[in-house]
Parts: C-alpha cells; structure tokens; sequence
C-alpha cells in the first residue's frame, strides 16, 4: 500500500531543515555533502526502541503520528526507493541498517566500507568508541547513478571558478550537449540532470545544481530552498531547452560531522536514554562522499550513533561560483542527498 502523499511531504521537510542547519550552522565555509535520509532512518531506529518523552519528542521532530507510520515509511524506503536498480541497468542503490554490542570499532568499519563499496573508510577511529558503549547503531546510504546524457571526457577543459573571498582558481569544467532541462528563475537558475533508469520504469533519479546569479547568492538561495515547503517540486525544470553557454564543474567532496550538535540546535537531544535504561545515546554522526564527473555520480553516507519537448530560450548556465545540489527521486520527491560545492578543487 502506498504511503501518504503527507508522510512523503514531511520526510521531505525535516530532510531540508536539516540541510539547512548543518550548513548555515556547522559548514557554511567549506564544500558540504550530507544524506538526510540516512539521518532520518536511524533517528527512526532509536524512536522505536524508546518510550516515554524521548519517543514524543522524536516523533515530533520526524512529523510522525506513531512508531507504526514511522516503521511504514522505512518500509516503503527500502522496498520502493531503495530497490536496487542495477539489474535493469539504472542507478545502483543500498540501504542497510546495523547494530553492534560493545566496542567493535573495525567490525564497524568494515560493515560501513562494505555497505559503501569503499567509500566510506574509517567511519570510527581507533578509542572514539568509549567504554560504556552499550550498542552502536548505523545506517548505511550508496548511491551510483551513471548520467542519462553523459558529459563527453575530451570537452573537459579548465575555465574559471570564482571563490566566496573574491579569488579565482582554474578547475575542470564539464560541458556536453546544449539540451537541458533548466530554468531561470528571479536571482537563481535550476538545472536537472536524468540519471539512466534503464528498465526501472517505476522510479526517476536526477541531480539539481541551485546556481544564484550573484556569485556571493548561496547563502540566500539556501535560505529559499530549504525554508519554503515544497521549493524544489515547485521549480523542477521539466521542459528541455537550448542552452546558450553550459559548463558544470567535475567535484569531490568527503564531508563528517557531529549530527547530535546540529539537532541540539533545532531543539532535539538524542542524549537520553531508551528501552527503559538498557542504553543511553551519547551522540550521533556522519560521513559521506560524493564524486561528480562525466560518467555520473557515486555519493555514500553512513550515520551512526553511539550508545517533455523542448523549446528555445535566452539561457546559460555556467557553474562557475558557488552552488547548492540535490539528489532525489523525484517520483516520491525524496531527497538523497544535498551540500554545497564552495570550491571544487578543495
């Protein structure tokens, strides 16, 4: 049985206020990219396991009426958005969940390695784990989509990328046939880049470059796409045009951070404990990595926790300062995974 279009809408509100404050919060000066969904699935797996006000105050922050519509949303997670589409040539997909007992830091690592086809190495290091561990939970996101119209490698050329101070830097721009799905809004310009879905006819994975006109606009155009509801349904470019100049940077980014400091600032504590006083949460965490070149995109997280047509029009896009991006599926409308790219060589 299919979901609520409502339960779909808020997992996608809670994965944008999130993108939000990891960004405004704890990265607003480096190259960002983080999975929400993959936040949003353990937060999930500790709700369930909870009671009391830990569980109310989970489920509230998630937009949940109950564990059983929580539960309801993994399961349509794993078996609809997260089915593997390599069998039928689309994007390669994994969504996996584990739990440990005790200190077990390269059994963990060589879980969230496996999960991520090696992106993901070294997810705890060597005493992070304390000694009153009782369990860690983890969620593992992999992602590898090849484009359904891919940038041809010999039109790569360097040209200029204009940096948040003022500077520039030389970098590796991609460019390839001037049809895109793109429009051009009031201060931004949206692109949509297709994925091959091959014989996945039930599922549509694209990536979204948010690029502001003005070359310092990020932090503004961040402010529109995360806090307006349903901001990125609402200006999806569906309709191919003729682009005049069209470059987008070939990128890398490995990004972590602390997900406990960021939801203590949107008023959540996962410090408590859960299962009566069997466990208590003493924080939670994330890595991730995405690379984007000219064949495609591969991008993995893992969280853990301790404890149509066409038509002709006047538009360039050229990525050359800093932007924001979003993988989604765009049936379900969620959202993979989203950051901002500052500089593509750092």
């Amino acid at each position: 049985m299919d979901l609520r279009k409502s339960t779909l809408n808020h997992l996608a509100e809670v994965s944008l206020s999130l993108s939000k404050h990891v960004i405004s919060a704890h990265a607003k000066d480096a190259n960002v990219v983080f999975s929400p969904l993959s936040i949003h699935v353990l937060l999930g797996m500790i709700a369930a396991g909870s009671n009391g006000p830990t569980r109310d105050q989970l489920l509230g922050f998630l937009k949940s009426e109950s564990i059983e519509e929580l539960n309801s949303l993994s399961s349509h997670l794993v078996t609809r958005v997260f089915a593997d589409g390599e069998p039928l040539r689309g994007p390669h997909l994994s969504l996996a969940n584990g739990v440990w007992a005790d200190e077990v830091v390269k059994e963990v690592n060589t879980w969230a390695e496996k999960e991520t086809n090696g992106l993901i190495k070294d997810l705890l290091s060597s005493g992070s784990v304390e000694a009153t561990t009782i369990l860690i939970f983890a969620n593992a996101l992999y992602f590898k989509g090849a484009w359904k119209d891919i940038f041809m490698e010999y039109l790569t050329s360097d040209g200029e990328f204009f940096l948040v101070n003022g500077s520039s830097i030389h970098v590796p721009f991609m460019t390839g046939t001037k049809m895109q799905y793109a429009r051009a809004f009031d201060g931004f310009k949206v692109l949509r880049r297709e994925y091959k879905q091959g014989g996945d006819y039930s599922r549509r994975f694209s990536m979204y470059f948010f690029l502001p006109d003005a070359k310092d606009g990020l932090p503004a155009l961040l402010e529109k796409v995360c806090s307006e509801p349903g901001f990125i349904e609402a200006h999806k470019p569906d309709r191919l045009v003729l682009l005049g100049k069209f470059r987008v940077p070939k990128f890398k980014i490995d990004f972590q951070f602390e997900v406990s400091d960021v939801l203590k600032g949107l008023g959540v504590m996962v410090g408590s404990s859960i299962d009566g006083e069997s466990l208590f949460v003493s924080g939670m965490f994330q890595k991730a990595f995405i690379e984007v070149n000219e064949k495609g995109t591969e991008a993995a997280a893992v969280s853990h926790v301790r404890g149509g047509g066409y038509y002709e029009v006047e538009l360039d896009f050229v990525a050359d300062h800093p932007f924001l991006f979003v993988i989604r599926e765009d049936v379900s409308a969620v959202v993979l995974f989203i950051g901002q790219l500052l500089n593509p060589l750092a």
